[in-house]
């Protein structure tokens, strides 16, 4: 099967895009993928067909799969293990769960979150790798896995989150507000869609299927009782909330409410959940205070660049007080390349992949503001990772942005 096109004969195989991203610039993936033949998009286009390689292959995801069922008895519905809890060992049966924050119960293999996060990185990584190659043999893949898990009569998932992040032995086994958080990688996967759409094999019943599913889930999320908990969160739930209904909104076609959240994402997220000194306060509470600083970074950037595909400029926005999201920024910048014992917070796992998370957040920040080639200087002191990391193909290399 032919992948990869010969860096001579690469204006043969291109065709540009126009269609609307949200996270990542048209335009800018179109200049890559005409330079794809350059030593250090190469690297990273290889390891991207690599990955695709390997997703060509696996099995199809649905939430049918699973051993059990919800308690509603529907074999349709979603269902996860909130991932911080584990039986009560003061008790017999171990019922009610109890919380160990930071500490992922393995039993969470047995539910529908691992499933759903590989099914939306393998329809993402598939939908890029036919953008860059134009093999329709990943474009077909993507769709089957998206038809299996979506669209099916038999496979299909239930357009909504009752069971997510149950607690065993409390509430009946009812999902919780915090459960919604669990389809944050349908973001990144559904920019993903948007590049199928010169695929023949993404028919106009699949764009609408997929259409009809997300506003069906856009609905559930502000209407039912976990949804509207989850958007009075105050901490990275709350903003994750926020990213993902203005993505599901703006794939449905509901560009009101999108553009609804990107316009009160500054009042309600960025003020109520940074200090004026930078701080996070909700996230440095955690026992792993850096990774959810950093993470709620992401999910600012992923908003930023939200509102830049729908003209709002959002990442300069600083309230009377100084709260800002560059504070937000600045606050962890003094850690970078240091040992855990110099954050006086809590990280209990995970310092070094926190530290390489907040470095490729710098470099989105230099794509997504020209202004800022301070962080892009910092990401290139401390970045650790080689030619092949996917950042290259996605926003471009650091001495173009």
């Amino acid at each position: 099967m032919k992948k990869i096109c010969l860096p001579g004969l690469l204006f043969l195989c291109f065709t540009f895009y126009s269609q609307a991203q949200w996270l990542w610039d048209i335009q800018k993936l179109n200049e890559i993928k005409s330079n794809i033949d350059n030593p250090v998009y190469s690297d990273a286009y290889r390891a991207l067909i690599k990955d695709a390689d390997k997703k060509i292959r696996v099995k199809p995801y649905s939430v049918t799969f699973k051993e059990g069922l919800a308690p509603s008895g529907d074999k349709h519905d979603y269902v996860s293990l909130s991932r911080y809890v584990w039986p009560d060992p003061s008790k017999p049966d171990g019922f009610p769960y109890i919380h160990r924050d930071g500490e992922s119960n393995p039993e969470l293999e047995k539910y529908d979150r691992n499933p759903l996060g590989d099914m939306a990185n393998a329809v993402t990584t598939l939908c890029l790798a036919y953008f860059y190659s134009r093999e329709e043999d990943y474009a077909r893949k993507a769709v089957e896995l998206l038809r299996v898990w979506f669209l099916n009569e038999d496979t299909k998932m239930n357009p909504h989150l009752k069971y997510s992040q149950f607690v065993p032995g409390v509430n009946n086994n009812k999902g919780r507000p915090y459960g919604l958080i669990d389809t944050y990688s349908f973001v990144d996967m559904l920019n993903g869609v948007k590049l199928l759409e010169t695929s023949q094999s993404y028919t106009e019943a699949d764009r609408a299927g997929l259409q009809n599913w997300f506003g069906a889930l856009s609905k559930w999320w502000q209407t039912s009782e976990q949804g509207v908990a989850e958007k009075n969160g105050k901490n990275n739930h709350g903003l994750a909330y926020d990213v993902q209904l203005a993505v599901f909104s703006l794939f449905s076609g509901d560009k009101k409410t999108a553009l609804e959240v990107i316009n009160q994402f500054p009042e309600m997220r960025l003020y109520t959940q940074i200090e004026p000194d930078g701080s996070q306060p909700e996230e440095l509470r955690r026992t792993l205070a850096f990774h959810y600083s950093e993470y709620n970074i992401k999910h600012m950037i992923d908003m930023f660049a939200i509102a830049k595909s729908q003209g709002i400029e959002l990442y300069n926005a600083e309230s009377a007080d100084g709260r800002s999201f560059y504070k937000a920024v600045d606050f962890l910048i003094p850690y970078l390349g240091k040992d855990v014992s110099a954050w006086p917070y809590q990280q209990i796992s995970g310092w070094e992949n926190s530290q390489q998370n907040f470095l490729e957040d710098l470099y989105r920040i230099a794509a997504l503001d020209n202004s800022r080639k301070d962080y892009l200087e910092l990401y290139k002191k401390y970045n650790k990772q080689d030619k092949s990391s996917r950042n290259k193909l996605l926003y471009g290399l650091e001495e173009e942005i």
